[in-house]
C-alpha cells in the first residue's frame, strides 16, 4: 500500500468519524456548526404569533400571586387540598377571540390584552363550586372577572370537578385500610399482603348526576414492567363524594364474578369455604408485559440527518417551512393545537385543535365494563412528557418544552415534549417514468414538516401528528399504542375480548378522537360543498343500439347545518370540501376538501344516560356556524358528570345557515380495537392510526409543488451522473454528511 492509498484511507477516516460526531451533536434545541438556520419566511412574523403562545413560568406564577393577594379566601396549595379546601386547579393562556386577533394580525389593530384562565375549586364555602376565571393583563394582572355563568350558563357543581393526584392519595389510603380486612384471602389469591398491589382508576362514577363512587382494579405490582396485564380478579367500590375524607366508605367488593358488601365479608366467605379463588403466583422478574431487550443490541439502522441544517425555522411558537407558517400551543387538558396555519402567506385554517378523545371498554368485571375515559378529564397536554431522542422523534429534531401549572402552585416543565422535523417519507410525492414518445424521469420527494406530542394516559400512549405536505396539504394523524388494559378472565369473558395471558382478558375497547378544524379557506366567509359519482344509462352516441353506463359528478351545495351533520360509519359523499366565494383561474371555487382515513367503532346508544357528554362521537363530520360561545366540543367536567353534561356538542348543531359564513369542521376518527396475543407487551402503531387530510381542491391553478427546488428531472439522452443534470448525483459535500456512494440509475438501459 502506497502513501497516497494511506493518506486518502486515513482522510476518509477522520470525515467519516467526525460525520458521526457531527450526527451525535446536531440537535434542534442548541444549533451547533452543523446547522445553518433558513431566513424567515412569508407570513405572520414571530412577534405576532406570540398572541397564540401559551403562558410562561413567570406569567404562570405572577397569575398565582394575583388570585392569592386579590380573592380574599384562604387558598391551600392543590397538591396538599382536600375536598373541602380552596384552591387553584390549573392556570392556562386565554386565547383572545377570533375578531379580536384577526384585527390585530390583518387589520393593522391593537394587540389583544394577554389573559389566562385559571380553573378554582372552592370546597371551603357553603355552596361549593368550580370557578373560572380571566386574570390579565399579563404579565402584571391588575383585574378578574367571573366567567364561569358566561360559559356554561350557570355555576359547576362541585361534584364534576377533575380528581385530583391528593384524592387519589387519599382513597389509594381507604384501599390499602380496609385490604388489611382480608389476609388470608389475599395471601391465597396473589400471594400479597395488598401492600404490593397497583390500584387503577376507572371513569365516569356513578350512574347520576352528584354520584362520586368508583371502581378501582387491583392488579399484581412489578416494578419496571406494565402492571396493567396482570390483575388478581379483586376490584373495589369506592364512594369519595363528601367533602370529609374520613366520611368515604368502601361500599362494594367484587371478585370472580361474586360481589360482597365488604372485604371483611369477602374473607368469611373465603375462610368458610363459599368463595373459590383462582391463586395467582407472585410475578417474577421476566413477567408479562415486560419491555426489557430480550436480545443484545444490534447494528445500527438507518439514520436521518440534515446536511445542510433544518431547512424549517423555529421561533418563539412559530414555525415556517417552504411555505408553511403556523403557530403551536399545547392546552394541558385537550393537547396539541395550531393556530393561523398560512400557505404562502394566506391563511388557510385559523385553529386545529385536538379536542377529546374517548376510550370505552367492555367486560364482566364491573371495572371494565363502566369504563368511559375521556382522556381531556385527566390531562392530555399535561401528560405529554417528554419525547425520546432518536427513538420517539428523529435524532436531530427540534426539541420544545412546554410548561404548565396544574395541581400545584409551582409551574412544571415537561422538556422536550414536543418535537419538529422534516421527515422523508421514503415514498414519492409525485414521480413519472416516461416509455414512449420521448424517455425521461420526473419526481419529487414526498418531504413533510411534522409537529409532534405523545401523551401518556394510564396505560396507553397516543402519538399525536400534524405534517405538513408541500402539495398544501395538511395531515392530521394519531396512532395509538402502549399497554391494554385488562380485565381478569373468569367465566363468559372472551365475549368481550381475548385471553393474552393465564388469568388476563384483553378487553375490547373503541378509540374515538375529536377535532376542530376552524378553516378559513381563501378568507373566513365560506360554504360547504359536496361531491359524488352515480351511473347515467344513456344511448352510446355512435352507436345508437348500444347502451353504456357513464360516471358523472353529483355536486351539492348544502345549505344548512343538519345537512351537514354525518352520522359515525354512515356513507357520506366522497368530496366535502369548504368552498370560498371566489374562483381559481379555471373557473372553479377555491376550495380545501376534508377526507378522513378512520374505522371507528359504534357509537354509544343515545338512549344511554350519558351519551349526550359524549354526543360529538354521533357524528364523523359536523360543520356549524363558528360561534365564540362554543370554543369547544367537549368540558372537562364531562367525565365527572356525563349524565348532566357542561358541555353537549348535540346542542351546537341547530340547523343554522352554513351558506357564507366562518364554518367549522367538527371530526371524529378512531377505531374498534380487539386486544390479542400481539398486544403483548405493548399495541404496536401498524394498523392502529387514524387521522384526516385537509387538501387542497382547485385552491391553486395547479400543484404548489411544481415551484419545489427538490424536484427531479432528466431524460435519456443526459448523463444522470452529471450534477448540472441531475442533482441526486451531487448530494451536498458537508462536513456532517456522511460518506455516500455515487449516485447510479439504469433505469433507460431497459426500453
Amino acid at each position: 500500500m502506497n502513501v497516497k492509498t494511506v493518506l486518502i484511507l486515513l482522510v476518509l477516516a477522520l470525515a467519516t468519524i467526525f460525520a458521526l460526531v457531527c450526527v451525535l451533536l446536531t440537535r434542534g434545541r442548541a444549533p451547533s456548526t452543523c446547522q445553518h438556520r433558513p431566513p424567515e419566511q412569508e407570513g405572520t412574523d414571530a412577534g405576532q404569533s406570540l398572541v397564540f403562545a401559551d403562558l410562561t413560568p413567570e406569567e404562570l406564577v405572577q397569575v398565582v400571586r394575583y388570585l392569592r393577594g386579590t380573592l380574599g379566601v384562604q387558598l391551600v396549595d392543590a397538591s396538599r387540598a382536600k375536598p373541602s379546601d380552596n384552591c387553584i386547579a390549573s392556570v392556562e393562556v386565554q386565547v383572545p377571540s377570533k375578531a379580536e386577533v384577526l384585527r390585530f394580525l390583518d387589520g393593522g389593530g391593537a394587540r389583544p390584552p394577554r389573559e389566562a384562565l385559571a380553573v378554582l375549586y372552592f370546597g371551603n364555602q357553603p355552596d361549593p363550586n368550580v370557578t373560572e376565571y380571566v386574570v390579565g393583563p399579563l404579565p402584571t394582572p391588575a383585574y378578574h372577572r367571573d366567567v364561569t355563568v358566561q360559559k356554561y350558563g350557570g355555576k359547576v357543581p362541585y361534584h364534576r370537578r377533575p380528581v385530583t393526584s391528593k384524592e387519589y392519595v387519599d382513597i389509594n389510603a381507604l384501599i390499602q385500610r380496609e385490604l388489611r380486612q382480608a389476609p388470608r384471602f389475599l395471601a391465597a389469591c396473589c400471594e400479597s399482603d395488598g401492600t404490593d398491589l397497583a390500584i387503577l382508576t376507572t371513569a365516569p362514577r356513578g350512574f347520576e348526576s352528584g354520584d362520586r363512587l368508583t371502581w378501582f382494579v387491583l392488579f399484581q405490582n412489578v416494578a419496571g414492567t406494565g402492571y396493567y396485564l396482570s390483575p388478581v380478579g379483586l376490584e373495589v367500590l369506592v364512594e369519595h363524594g363528601d367533602l370529609h375524607t374520613s366520611r368515604w366508605q368502601l361500599r362494594k367488593v367484587f371478585y370472580k364474578g361474586e360481589y360482597f358488601d365488604s372485604l371483611q365479608a369477602l374473607e368469611v366467605a373465603f375462610v368458610s369455604n363459599f368463595l373459590e379463588v383462582i391463586r395467582i403466583k407472585k410475578p417474577q422478574a421476566a413477567v408479562l408485559g415486560s419491555m426489557r431487550p430480550r436480545q443484545p443490541p444490534g447494528s445500527q439502522g438507518p439514520l436521518q440527518y440534515e446536511p445542510q441544517g433544518p431547512r424549517y425555522s423555529v421561533r418563539n411558537n412559530r414555525v415556517t417551512f417552504q411555505g408553511w407558517s403556523f403557530a403551536f400551543g399545547m392546552n394541558p387538558n385537550s393537547g396539541p393545537r395550531l393556530f393561523d396555519i398560512r400557505y404562502r402567506g394566506k391563511r388557510i385554517v385559523y385553529e386545529l385543535s385536538l379536542q377529546e378523545a374517548l376510550a370505552l371498554y367492555g367486560s364482566n368485571c364491573p371495572g371494565g365494563m363502566s369504563t368511559r375515559y375521556l382522556d381531556g378529564s385527566f390531562g392530555i397536554g399535561r401528560f405529554a412528557y417528554e419525547l425520546v431522542q432518536g427513538l420517539d422523534c428523529p435524532y436531530t429534531a427540534t426539541y420544545v418544552d412546554r410548561h404548565y401549572l396544574a395541581e400545584s402552585e409551582t409551574p412544571k416543565t415537561n422538556q422536550n415534549s414536543l418535537c419538529i422535523f422534516e421527515h422523508d417519507s421514503a415514498v414519492p410525492l409525485r414521480r413519472h417514468f416516461s416509455d414512449s414518445q420521448s424517455f425521461y424521469y420526473g419526481g419529487l420527494r414526498k418531504n413533510t414538516l411534522v409537529i409532534r406530542a405523545i401523551s401518556t394516559l394510564i396505560n396507553y400512549d397516543y402519538i399525536w401528528d400534524f405534517m405538513f405536505h408541500i402539495s398544501g396539504t395538511v395531515e392530521v394523524r394519531v396512532h395509538a399504542t402502549g399497554y391494554i388494559s385488562s380485565s381478569f378472565l373468569y367465566g363468559q369473558g372472551i365475549n368481550y375480548g381475548n385471553r393474552v395471558g393465564p388469568q388476563t382478558l384483553g378487553t375490547m375497547h373503541l378509540h374515538h378522537m375529536h377535532y376542530k378544524v376552524d378553516l378559513d379557506v381563501d378568507g373566513h366567509l365560506n360554504s360547504l360543498e359536496t361531491q359524488d359519482m352515480e351511473y347515467e344509462h344513456v344511448n352510446v352516441p355512435w352507436s345508437k343500439q348500444h347502451t353504456i353506463e357513464r360516471p358523472y359528478l353529483r355536486r351539492e351545495r348544502l345549505e344548512k347545518e343538519d345537512e351537514a351533520a354525518f352520522p359515525l360509519n354512515t356513507p357520506m359523499p366522497r368530496y366535502v370540501s369548504f368552498v370560498s366565494p371566489n374562483p381559481n383561474r379555471w373557473g372553479h371555487p377555491r376550495s380545501y376538501r376534508i377526507q378522513i382515513a378512520s374505522s371507528a367503532g359504534v357509537h354509544l346508544p343515545t338512549s344511554s344516560p350519558m351519551e349526550r357528554s359524549i354526543s360529538w362521537g354521533r357524528y364523523q363530520l359536523a360543520v356549524t356556524r363558528r360561534k365564540e360561545e362554543e370554543p369547544t366540543s367537549t368540558s372537562i367536567y364531562n367525565q365527572n358528570d356525563p349524565w348532566t353534561p357542561t358541555i353537549a356538542f348535540s346542542d351546537f348543531i341547530n340547523n343554522e345557515t352554513i351558506t357564507n359564513e366562518d364554518l367549522v369542521a367538527w371530526i371524529s376518527v378512531g377505531f374498534l380495537h380487539v386486544p390479542h396475543a400481539e398486544d403483548v407487551p405493548n399495541t404496536v402503531t401498524v394498523g392502529n392510526g387514524v387521522g384526516f387530510f385537509l387538501r387542497p381542491y382547485n385552491y391553486f391553478d395547479e400543484d404548489p409543488s411544481v415551484d419545489s427546488p427538490d424536484s427531479i428531472y432528466f431524460s435519456s439522452e443526459q448523463d444522470t451522473g452529471v450534477c448540472g443534470d441531475n442533482p441526486l448525483a451531487c448530494l451536498p459535500s458537508t462536513a456532517c454528511a456522511p460518506p455516500l456512494p455515487p449516485f447510479q440509475y439504469g433505469g433507460f438501459l431497459n426500453l
